[in-house]
């Protein structure tokens, strides 16, 4: 036992002295100390030859020190006693290539590759030694061998990634599509990798060859993958009506679940093709059997005419209210309706009690504190329009005792202090604001930054803070959807204050309210204002940012955007904007995107 235990001892000691050595060596090459790391290889290979590390350690060595025929004598010795390892012919022409003989280099990968026919299950080695070099053409005929002599082994994986870095697009996406079609858990992966190369634009080559593929796989194998993956590229390319025609296909030959429909109507909507977001909503009405989805769709269809309706829709949208509520007096799944509803009674129609009262008396029937919660929400918002600041502020601290672990106590808080600072109680929001600053929610996080900042800023040259009372008191009449006033308001900051701390925050306010007002000529004026005048302020990528996007978006200048958001992403690097503006200034340059 004894004489055991010494030799285990003297074993893992043993073993321990050959890593140590071996990590000596690694650093020495590393280093670019090639003589002193051939030295200690030379050891390590003449106590253990049959180590690999240790002899691709010592050729590598010998390599960068020039000692080709050291090398090549070498890894004959190696081939001669290892008939099996047809990975030492890529070594040896390896060996060539850095001598830039080329044609002997040849010879060697050609029998390399030979050998596959006579030891198929060496294809994989074989092929990774090529790519070790950056071979990729030996390493992708490798593992195409391999296949086309054995029609079980799949190298589909392999030769997608290397025909990604050949940049053979279509041979890259056929099989990856051949992957995902014999085993789904593929699917993520592929579609990580069709992520690189698919844009916006429908022209782009990546996307011409991925939709002509997948037609064609769907004409000869019309499973529903393929009519899956065409929705998830029309998609990309923001054309929701033949995404609509593939997810309608879906819809009928599949298990009738219209889920697919209804997300791709709110990514139309989210996308503002409020026309395709219609159609594909009210498909989904008329097909659907459930009362309940029935109500949300039509719920759905109604927001949609919200977000672009004029005072004159009004009428017709408080009648589609009215009826799908007459219609669903008890049915589950109202609570969203009831509560849009009254923010159109309160915020649209200017109806403000009769909306306190529909929100009264469901809360009433509340089936738990967080419904109740969302209604006092939507109850302490209208009563904070209606100016009755005290009362509201009691709901929100009701709130926040009702939902003491969800985000919406957060917001609560952050709506506590956002109507103390209406109310030009700037010291306590600006304590309420700072405790926020940590919100585990990003959005309030920096929404309680840019408010407490708002504060103090105008707080230190104007201990008076009249400047800030009036932008707070802007800033609630954009809250009560007065934006005439609002701006009106904002000119007057502007006029009075000018070159005072408040001047950038009020010129940025006014610009998003223009935009609000489609008034996008004087949107453009206030944010290069912004930029001339503040350019080296906290709000310059705020400009520079809604400035590329209101060209982008609303001015048809893509040359214009392109510029601004390139002014972010070489001068703000830390911009919440960054990422964004990056992304978009890549796609209009006609980048692929990574």
């Amino acid at each position: 036992m004894r004489c055991f235990l010494f030799i285990a001892l003297w074993f893992i000691a043993g073993c321990g002295v050959f890593a140590q050595s071996e990590q000596l060596a690694r650093n020495f090459f590393d280093q670019g100390e090639y003589e002193k790391a051939l030295k200690v290889y030379e050891k390590l290979y003449q106590q253990n030859p049959a180590n690999p590390i240790f002899f691709n350690g010592l050729i590598s060595s010998h390599q960068q020190l020039e000692n080709f025929e050291v090398a090549e004598s070498l890894l004959m010795e190696r081939i001669n006693r290892s008939a099996n390892n047809p990975s030492i012919l890529i070594e040896l022409g390896h060996n060539f290539e850095l001598q830039e003989q080329s044609e002997k280099a040849k010879q060697f990968y050609e029998e390399a590759l030979q050998s596959i026919e006579g030891r198929p299950n060496y294809a994989y080695a074989i092929a990774r030694g090529f790519e070790q070099y950056n071979l990729l053409d030996y390493a992708a005929s490798a593992y195409e061998r391999a296949m086309e002599m054995n029609g079980d082994r799949n190298f589909n994986l392999q030769l997608a990634r290397i025909y990604g870095e050949q940049g053979k697009i279509e041979e890259m996406f056929s099989n990856y599509l051949d992957l995902i079609e014999d085993d789904m858990k593929f699917y993520g992966l592929a579609n990580r990798e069709f992520n690189r190369y698919i844009t916006e634009d429908p022209q782009a080559e990546a996307n011409v060859i991925l939709r002509k593929l997948l037609l064609k796989k769907l004409q000869e194998n019309p499973i529903l993958l393929y009519n899956e993956m065409l929705s998830w590229l029309f998609i990309q390319q923001k054309d929701f009506s033949k995404a609509f025609a593939q997810e309608r296909a879906i819809f009928k030959r599949g298990d009738n679940n219209l889920q697919g429909i209804l997300n791709l109507a709110v990514l139309a909507r989210e996308a503002k093709d409020f026309d395709s977001a219609r159609e594909i909503i009210s498909y989904a009405i008329e097909e659907s059997p459930s009362p309940v989805f029935n109500l949300q769709a039509r719920h759905f269809l109604i927001s949609i005419k919200l977000d672009n309706a004029n005072p004159e829709d009004y009428p017709e949208i408080e009648n589609e209210f009215r009826t799908l509520l007459v219609e669903n007096p008890q049915t589950d799944g109202t609570l969203n309706l009831k509560i849009d509803y009254a923010n159109f009674l309160a915020f649209q129609l200017d109806k403000k009690e009769e909306a306190i009262e529909l929100l009264k008396n469901t809360a009433e029937t509340a089936k738990s504190d967080f419904e109740t919660a969302r209604l006092k929400m939507a109850l302490a918002d209208i009563l904070v329009v209606q100016e009755k600041f005290n009362e509201a502020l009691i709901y929100y601290s009701q709130i926040q005792n009702l939902v003491k672990n969800d985000v919406m106590a957060q917001d609560a808080r952050f709506k506590v202090a956002k109507t103390s600072y209406y109310k030009g109680d700037f010291q306590w929001a600006k304590t309420q604001l700072d405790i926020l600053k940590s919100s585990t929610s990003q959005l309030i996080a920096n929404d309680a930054m840019e408010l407490s900042l708002l504060i103090s800023d105008n707080s230190l040259e104007d201990s008076t803070q009249a400047a800030l009372r009036k932008y707070a008191k802007a800033d609630l009449l954009s809250f009560q959807k007065r934006n005439p006033e609002a701006i009106q308001a904002l000119d007057s900051i502007l006029v009075n204050h000018k070159g005072e701390k408040i001047e950038d925050e009020a010129l940025l306010s006014q610009a998003k309210l223009f935009e609000e007002e489609k008034n996008f000529e004087k949107a453009e004026y206030n944010y290069l204002a912004i930029i001339d005048s503040f350019g080296d302020d906290i709000l310059a990528d705020n400009a520079h940012y809604f400035l590329a996007e209101l060209y982008a978006n609303e001015l048809q200048d893509p040359e214009k955007a392109k510029g601004f958001y390139e002014q972010i992403i070489f001068n703000f690097a830390d911009s919440i904007y960054f990422v964004e503006a990056r992304k978009k200034y890549r796609l209009l340059r006609g980048d692929t995107i990574e």
